[in-house]
């Protein structure tokens, strides 16, 4: 064992993308330390069957490049909405020939509007790779830690070739949620998201999830694909995520809009994540309603990007008669608007109903902002006696506790959340080398840090 190299490729390539894995992409390779006892850590990129070590993970501060990069992002998001549109049309649609034309008018646009732009913006892009990158060749012994998002990716038979030629294969895995609740996605995620795990299922040597939760159920699939004696001598580990906002700019301004929703006096939730079924905003709507009903003044603030199956949640807000009253909605915050919302909101809600961590949980709790999630066991052992749950089977439940935190002013955990702490991602990017490196016989380590919440 020589080297750990560390994989970032899509985020590497997609350096403007800030949703959940992207960001825990960035901040640990950004983080990583150079070495855990004398074992060097190496950030890395697969490109067209070669392996590079990666000098800048972001992109190049080139004002033309960053805007063309931006809008790319913007119009590949755009793109994925059309798609969803068409695939909703078609289902309605009467007969085969009609969906038929439908479906070669839709082609016709996307490849005008979308395809080729995104094709080209791609292109110019590719002139900074050479610069944020250098060849680096691996040896024997080398551990690949692929840490990115690599379903959707094309380096698959390279990984494979690495591993014939000595190079061992670690894979993070953040959850199984597209195995484990498939009707929150489409079809074709669920089908490729399977297929990769089949593939890492049989080339990994070892899997690192991000919280024990996951740990466990990884364990649990990984026998029942290949039967205990085979997944016996694999090895399963965890690591935590960190808490900071990274991309958050001191001199930058916060929305207007979002802060006038902080101005007034009344208690403001704030909801942080993409916007699609998993999330169960319908759940966290009705609850409000019923503290409306109940005379509650507080407000609700839903944060995040539009996401996917979720055109009838958001005609339900853009129709809701306390829309911009005491409901409001941003889907493009910036992270200095975040910090501010998470600064100077009564509480956090996350009515999640399956998460691999919950990583708005700690960001809202590391800056003092207490938090009321569903209970499931990964928030427990996240959030533990400093969070207050509700059960998902019935509104009532957190409208109940909205209610009695906003007249009695008392958060309704065991424990005060100024209490709580934390790890950053410098700590969790250590974590993640350290837990990775004393699964590994070979390699002789000091005892590993232990980091979690205060007890």
């Amino acid at each position: 064992m020589t080297r750990l190299l560390v994989e970032c490729t899509h985020v590497f390539q997609h350096p403007k993308v800030n949703s959940g894995i992207q960001r825990v992409v960035r901040n640990v390779i950004n983080q990583l330390p150079e070495s855990v006892d004398g074992v060097e850590c190496i950030p890395v990129v697969m490109l067209d069957g070669k392996l590079y070590r990666v000098v800048q993970l972001g992109a190049l501060n080139v004002p033309f490049f960053d805007q063309l990069i931006t809008f790319g992002g913007r119009l590949g998001r755009l793109a994925h909405r059309f798609w969803q549109r068409y695939q909703q049309l078609d289902q309605r649609l009467p007969s085969r020939f009609v969906r038929r034309v439908a479906y070669v008018a839709y082609r016709l646009t996307a490849l005008a509007c979308f395809s080729v732009p995104l094709r080209l913006i791609d292109r110019i892009s590719q002139h900074q790779l050479p610069k944020r990158r250098v060849p680096l060749q691996h040896q024997p012994g080398d551990q690949l830690v692929l840490l990115d998002s690599s379903w959707h990716t094309d380096f698959f038979p390279f990984a494979e070739q690495l591993k014939r030629e000595g190079v061992g294969i670690v894979s993070v895995i953040y959850d199984l949620i597209p195995l484990t609740h498939p009707q929150f996605y489409d079809a074709r995620l669920v089908q490729v998201f399977n297929e990769w795990f089949d593939w890492i299922t049989q080339t990994a040597d070892g899997y690192v999830a991000i919280s024990a939760t996951v740990r466990d159920q990884v364990r649990d699939e990984i026998q029942r694909r290949l039967g205990p004696a085979k997944a016996n001598g694999l090895w399963f580990d965890y690591f935590h995520l960190g808490s900071e906002l990274d991309l958050r700019e001191v001199t930058a301004a916060v929305e207007p809009r979002l802060a006038r929703v902080f101005e007034t006096p009344q208690p403001v939730f704030l909801m942080v994540s993409t916007i699609e079924p998993r999330k169960n905003h319908d759940y966290l709507l009705d609850a409000f309603e019923r503290a409306w009903a109940a005379g509650s003044d507080a407000r609700l603030c839903i944060a995040g990007r539009i996401g996917w199956k979720c055109d009838a949640l958001l005609a339900r807000v853009r129709n809701h008669p306390q829309l911009n009253q005491r409901l409001f909605m941003f889907n493009d915050l910036s992270d200095t608007s975040l910090e501010h919302a998470y600064t100077h909101a009564s509480s956090l809600v996350f009515p999640s109903f399956v998460e691999g961590f919950g990583l708005p949980l700690v960001e809202a709790m590391q800056r003092g902002l207490p938090a009321m999630g569903s209970d499931i066991e990964v928030f427990r052992e996240i959030g533990g006696e400093y969070m207050a749950y509700f059960d998902l089977a019935e509104a009532q439940s957190l409208a109940d506790l909205v209610v009695g935190f906003e007249r009695s002013g008392q958060f309704p955990a065991t424990r005060d959340v100024a209490n709580w702490q934390w790890i950053g991602w410098r700590e969790a990017s250590a974590q993640l080398a350290e837990r990775t490196l004393r699964n590994l016989a070979d390699v002789p380590l000091a005892e590993v840090r232990q980091h979690a919440h205060c007890p």
